[in-house]
Parts: structure tokens; sequence; C-alpha cells
């Protein structure tokens, strides 16, 4: 039995022997052969032929991104500058060398027109911009010993992604773009991301970005809608930004609230206080429009801004209800001074007040007299005192030490009357401005008119200033906290699970 495995076991370290050497034969080999000498041999006409496919079998080609840099014009906009390298390696059996390891990869940057190249192209919406120019910043060729291709690409597009407006600045703009083969079908070239079942999209060392925010990304299969062309292969990209959501915070929102506010301390100003709650409520409303109108000339003119359209609307609305709010009251207080609301008995009787006030009283024959001293008027004719003031006698009704003779007033139903002393019969000057005074000084006198005739306008006017300090603040404050809930965190959830749902990393056409 012995004798009869030995030679088995003899033609098996044979064929293990001769089978390597066989296919190392088939491998050329170059001793100290130069770049250019091995890649001028591994091209030649006959022995290569770039137009064809470097195997029979479906052609794989693995692709990866490494992201340099990304930028935006401005805040607002919607257009994004992406550059990137775009990596694309596969397996050509026609390159495949022997050199003894002299070298490690073999540089054909030079000889790319006589290699096969995957016929690479881009969906996207935007504009696209190839590095046609050859150098070691825009393109890298090399070729491996065992015949795998590293062909890079420095592409630079301008992508118009797609945002929210509804819900603008806390949207998240989402951007698009897919990698496909221009030629070959699904059947002939397929390319697949690398690593497979990791993200293949890298931010490089010296990645720097310029008003775009890359929040995260996903790469996968074309579905369906991605791509037109089914039959072929397709890579896509997708891309989501977020905004800075701090500067709209500083310029727009903070800014507004400001403003609002400041429209709400005319409550804390008297009534009366005319020019200030005017230049308060004018200037928070001028400087409110000039603020909006210079921050939407760099926003797109659109029809579907929800969210700046409610809150630039809803702070217009407090600032001009605030002005409003000011035109009432004041109206309410004037209304005091020019039309008074009487009290039942003053109405009925609209010359009591005054002459009680005046201290005369109508006898049974239909004469005047005045109270304190007894004396009896003639018809048509009233006795005005001087007014009680401080250091005044209320008994005589001429202040004490102010005049040697009681001066008396009288003024006859038709008007002013002739005013008379006991010592003449006409007033010294001094005697008579004394007298205008003392008529002016009564006239002024407040509690000649009764306090209930305009408390009720007074009680009102006041009432609204007391209430809107409370309820303006309240009302904005609620207004603004719901307005931040629900654009700025509950709008953008509901659009992350929809980007979740309609894009699945790896989902196959």
């Amino acid at each position: 039995m012995a004798t009869i495995l030995s030679p088995s076991i003899g033609i098996l370290s044979l064929i293990m022997i001769i089978i390597p050497r066989t296919i190392a034969s088939m491998i050329p080999r170059y001793q100290n052969f130069t770049e250019k000498q091995i890649l001028d041999d591994l091209t030649a006409p006959p022995k290569y032929d770039q137009y064809v496919l470097p195997t029979e079998a479906t052609m794989t080609v693995n692709v990866s991104v490494l992201m340099l840099s990304m930028s935006s014009p401005d805040e607002s906009s919607l257009k994004y500058e992406i550059e990137f390298l775009l990596f694309q390696d596969w397996i050509d059996h026609r390159l495949r060398y022997d050199d003894d390891g002299h070298h490690r990869y073999l540089n054909a940057l030079r000889h790319r027109e006589h290699l096969w190249r995957p016929d690479t192209y881009f969906i996207l919406h935007g504009e696209f911009k190839t590095h046609n120019e050859a150098g070691p910043i825009n393109m890298a060729f090399k070729v491996y010993p065992n015949g795998t291709v590293l062909y890079i690409t420095r592409q630079k597009m301008i992508i118009t992604c797609e945002g929210d407006l509804n819900i603008f600045p806390f949207d998240n703009p989402r951007c698009f773009f897919a990698v496909e083969s221009m030629s070959y079908e699904a059947y002939q070239l397929e390319f697949r991301w690398k690593p497979e079942h990791e993200i293949p999209i890298f931010n490089s060392n010296s990645f720097r970005s310029l008003n775009a925010y890359l929040s995260k990304n996903a790469a996968g299969r074309c579905r369906i809608h991605h791509s037109w062309r089914s039959e072929f292969s397709c890579l896509s990209v997708y891309l989501i930004f977020t905004r800075d959501k701090l500067f709209y915070l500083t310029t727009v929102f903070v800014p507004g609230m400001v403003l609002v506010t400041s429209s709400f301390i005319s409550f804390w100003l008297d009534v009366n206080a005319v020019p200030a709650r005017v230049m308060i409520g004018v200037t928070t409303m001028l400087n409110f429009c000039t603020t909006t109108n210079s921050f939407r000339s760099s926003l797109p003119v659109v029809s579907n801004l929800t969210a700046m359209n409610l809150w630039d609307g809803v702070c217009m609305f407090f600032i001009y209800a605030s002005m409003i709010e000011f035109i009432v009251v004041n109206y309410l207080h004037r209304k005091i001074h020019q039309n008074p609301l009487r009290t039942t008995d003053s109405a009925e009787r609209p010359g009591e007040t005054f002459r009680a006030a005046l201290g005369t009283q109508i006898s049974s024959n239909g004469r005047k007299v005045d109270p304190t001293s007894q004396e009896v008027l003639a018809p048509g004719e009233f006795e005005v005192r001087a007014p009680l003031v401080s250091g005044e006698d209320p008994s005589s009704g001429i202040p004490l030490g102010s005049a040697r003779h009681g001066l008396h007033h009288r003024a006859s139903a038709g008007g002013i009357g002739r005013c008379r002393s006991p010592g003449s019969s006409t007033l010294p000057t001094d005697e008579r401005i004394r007298a205008a005074a003392s008529v002016f000084a009564w006239l002024r006198r407040p509690h000649l008119w009764d306090t209930a005739e305009f408390s009720s306008y007074a009680r009102l006017a006041r009432s609204i200033d007391h209430i809107s300090k409370f309820v303006f603040p309240l009302l904005f404050g609620v207004f603004s906290l719901s307005f931040f809930i629900y654009f700025a965190w509950f709008s953008p959830s509901k659009l992350d699970n929809w980007a979740h749902l309609e894009y699945h990393p790896y989902d196959i056409v």
C-alpha cells in the first residue's frame, strides 16, 4: 500500500511545483526596466486595446469620495459649490507585471489615453466642472503589480439643492447627485461603493467649509426615481446641510423681539405723554420695516416663505396694535375734557353745581341772597367771592391780610357786571388785577366739577393701559414660544423622517 501511494505523492508534488511556475511565466517579467518602458510594453497595441473591457464577465469598479471643500455664496442660498476627489479602482489583468518589487506601482498618468477607463458621468441639478489638465493636482493614475488600477480625479460641481422654504431658515437643504456609466449597461459594468458597508465619503485633513454646514450624508445605489436609465449601474450621494441658526437668531429674530417689546414701553408711560408714546410707536415701526427689508433683499424672491412671513406679519401686528392702543386711550382721555359724562342729577339741574359753588341762594321772591352776609342782591345779579386758598378766612372769602376793604364782584345774568368796593366806585389797577386773578383761580378749582362726571372715561382709559401692560407681552411670548417649537423643532424632525424613508442606503434599483 505504501508502495502504491508513494508515486501518487510524487506526482502531486511535481504538479504543485510546475503550475505556479507556469502561471508566473505568463506574467511579464521586467528586470531593470523603467516605468515608461514597462508601461510602453504593457500598452502596446497588439497586446492591449483600451476600447475593450478588461474582462468578459461583469466589470466591477469601486468608487469612493474624499471631500476637499464646500462653500455657499451666502447663508440663504440653495447653491453649494463642492470640490472633491473621486477615487475609482478596478482590476485589469492585462496590466499585471513583475519587476521583483522594484516599483511599488507605476505612474501611468502620461499613458492614461492608452488605458481603459470607465466612462463615468454625473447626474445632478447644477453645473459640473472637470479639471481636464493632467497634473498631480488634478489627476492620478496608478497601476499596481497585481493589475489593480487606481484612477483619481479632482472634480468640482455647483449643486442646486432642495430646501423647504416653508420653514426657512429652519430647513435643511438636501443635495443629490449620482455617478453612472455612460455607455456600459449593468451586466457589463457595475459601480460599487468602497467600502461597501460603510459611508464611503470622507473629509480630507485640509477640509474647508464656507457658509456650508454639512450635517450628514448618505451613499447608496440609485433608486428608480434617481435615474431614468434603470439598465445602467448607478451610485447616488445624498448630502444634507443645515443653516447657521445663530446667524438668523442674531440678525432676524432677536432684533424683531427687541423692537416689538420696545413698542410695549409706551404702556408704562402716562397717557398725557403724547410725544413720547408717538415717537416710540413710529420709531419701532420704521426700524422694523428697515430691518426686514434689508434682510429680505438677500432672500430668494418666492412666495412660500411661510415661517418668515408669519414672523414678520405678527411682529408688525403687535407694533401696530400698540400704536392703535395709544390712539384709543388718548381719545378717551381727551373725551373727558371735551364732552364729560354727567350724572343724572346734574343733567336734570345743570346749574345746581355751579350755584352751590358760588354760595348763592334763591329766595322765595326770586331774589338771590348771599348765605354768609345775608345781603339781598338785585334780580339778575349774583355775588362771586374770591376762592379759598391757603391762609384764607372761610367766613370772609377774602385772603387774610391781603386787602383792607372787602372786595365783592358782581355779575349780571347777561355777563360780567361791575365790581364795587365800599370806598370807591372805580377799582384801582391793583385791585382789578387781584379781582381777575381771584376769578381765574376760582375757575381752576377742581372740586367745582363733580368727579363722578368724568370718572367712567378716566377709569376706562387707564384700565386699557394697565391691561395692555400684561396682555401684549404675554401674547407675544406665547406666539414666540409656539413659533420656535413648531418651525425650529417639530417641522425639521418631520423632514428628517421623510428623508430617511425616501432614501435608503444601498437600495438596489
